[in-house]
């Protein structure tokens, strides 16, 4: 239950994250263009300190979370894909050989001429 909710809020900040990088202007305009209207909501700094701090701040929940997923996925799985295909399969270790002293059966090989 809490890992699902961990791996949902995951993707959330996969987009989030990606949305806040594209925003940002680059040496190319890019999407950066579009934010270009709004400068003066964020300051008179306009969106490059605002979109930093968040692209920050959401880079740290991201890894933050991606820790937590993966501590919690190796303290729930103990056996791995390999142990589990090993014990379904149910498979025995071979016989030993028999004895020497057991008459051997098997067909001679020809002479050679």
């Amino acid at each position: 239950m809490t890992t699902s909710f961990l791996l949902i809020v995951q993707i959330i900040l996969v987009v989030i994250l990606v949305i806040a990088v594209l925003l940002q202007k680059s040496s190319s305009i890019g999407l950066g263009a579009y934010s270009g209207s709004n400068e003066s909501v964020f300051g008179a700094k306009g969106p490059n300190s605002f979109l930093a701090k968040a692209t920050f701040l959401i880079g740290f929940l991201f890894v933050s979370n991606t820790i937590a997923l993966g501590y919690m996925y190796s303290a729930s799985a103990q056996s791995s894909v390999v142990d589990n295909m090993v014990e379904s399969t149910n498979v025995e270790a071979p016989s030993s050989p028999t004895p020497a002293s057991q008459a051997d059966t098997s067909p001679e090989a020809p002479a050679v001429k």
